[in-house]
């Protein structure tokens, strides 16, 4: 096995663009189904990819919400390598075949043990109950119907138990920023769980520390209140009575701003990061020209519209769509590496980054 993956790719950070381009496969059979039965999407209407990892656990979990994988279909597409469900997928429908092949992964799969040096695949199909598929990258692996029952609804969850020399995937701005690169263009959002720093205003509690009342000890004001006898009252402690009352109704309708102080937190939430659209995919006549303009500048991080463009397809024995841009100023380090792998140019296929040295 080792043999096997460590030759089909060069890079480790490939395992995160072929787990997310699985889901996206499994998201792209379940819609393929919905549209001739809408039910089967049942109570688990979302079309979506989720990541997340613990520190812990040192594992990373790539959560779809796409086709799932009966008990049968786990021992035979996981259990076998370089089973193509996607290809035979294809050939199915252009045969015109039942779609009894849908659910399976690709080659790709096996680019997990990459990074991990144990691998967990939770599947929950419509036509079957929850199961979990567990292997070593060795030539066994177990199966068992999951004891926490359907927590999918439908799909799979995919969770790597990352090797000692691979912990850094962890670290989610590296995870953000391998997603982005491989998978921003993934027709289904995909989140990540991550943590941010939050800063919020909070009221300043009154300090009491040192300050206690003895029990039948009684405040000067009653005290002096009982030694002063009404005789005593006078024209002036009645007019300071009126301007506390009048403070007092003023506070009731408009009281003092309570005083604050600003504290940092953390908070958890899922964070998408794919809003960028594949437009080169799309038909010149449906695409503005802000939109080009905006898509360059999300691309490139250049704050200037470019100065020139061109949209086009290729046809022959090689099909492609493309979208070249200039930019309007050259880069102060352009011929520093004229000869190197220092392309601009990246090529995606199914809306994936597979190549971007030219």
């Amino acid at each position: 096995m080792d043999i096997i993956i460590n030759s089909l790719y060069t890079k480790k950070d490939v395992f995160i663009r072929e787990m997310v381009s699985n889901a996206s496969d499994a998201l792209d059979k379940v819609r393929f189904v919905a549209v001739s039965n809408p039910e089967y999407l049942g109570n688990t209407p979302e079309m979506e990819v989720k990541i997340d990892f613990d520190d812990n656990e040192k594992s990373i979990s790539i959560t779809d919400t796409g086709i799932g994988m009966t008990k049968a279909e786990l021992v035979k597409n996981l259990g076998t390598v370089a089973k193509s469900g996607t290809t035979a997928f294809l050939e199915a429908m252009g045969q015109g075949e039942n779609m009894s092949l849908i659910g399976q992964f690709g080659v790709g799969f096996y680019s997990a043990f990459l990074v991990a040096n144990r691998v967990q695949v939770t599947s929950k199909s419509n036509d079957d109950e929850q199961y979990i598929w567990t292997s070593t990258a060795d030539s066994k692996f177990s199966i068992n119907k999951d004891p926490r029952g359907d927590t999918l609804g439908r799909g799979t969850r995919v969770t790597l138990f990352l090797k000692d020399d691979a912990t850094d995937y962890i670290e989610q701005d590296r995870l953000k920023n391998l997603v982005k690169k491989y998978s921003e263009f993934i027709n289904y959002p995909i989140s990540l769980y991550m943590s941010k720093e939050i800063s919020e205003e909070v009221p300043i509690e009154e300090e009491t520390e040192g300050v206690e009342k003895v029990e039948g000890e009684e405040d000067d004001d009653e005290l002096k209140v009982k030694d002063e006898g009404e005789d005593d009252v006078t024209e002036d402690d009645t007019e300071d009575e009126k301007i506390k009352e009048a403070e007092a109704y003023r506070k009731s309708k408009n009281p003092d701003p309570v005083p604050t102080k600003t504290v940092k937190r953390q908070s958890w939430e899922w964070d998408i990061l794919n809003d960028v659209k594949a437009i080169w995919m799309r038909e010149k006549k449906d695409i503005t020209e802000e939109e080009y303009q905006n898509f360059y500048k999300t691309i490139t991080k250049d704050v200037d519209n470019p100065l020139a463009y061109t949209h086009f397809s290729a046809e022959g024995e090689i099909e492609f769509k493309a979208i070249l841009y200039i930019p309007s100023s050259a880069t102060f380090d352009m011929y520093d590496n004229y000869y190197g792998s220092n392309s601009a140019l990246k090529l995606y296929v199914r809306r994936v980054l597979i190549a971007e040295d030219f």
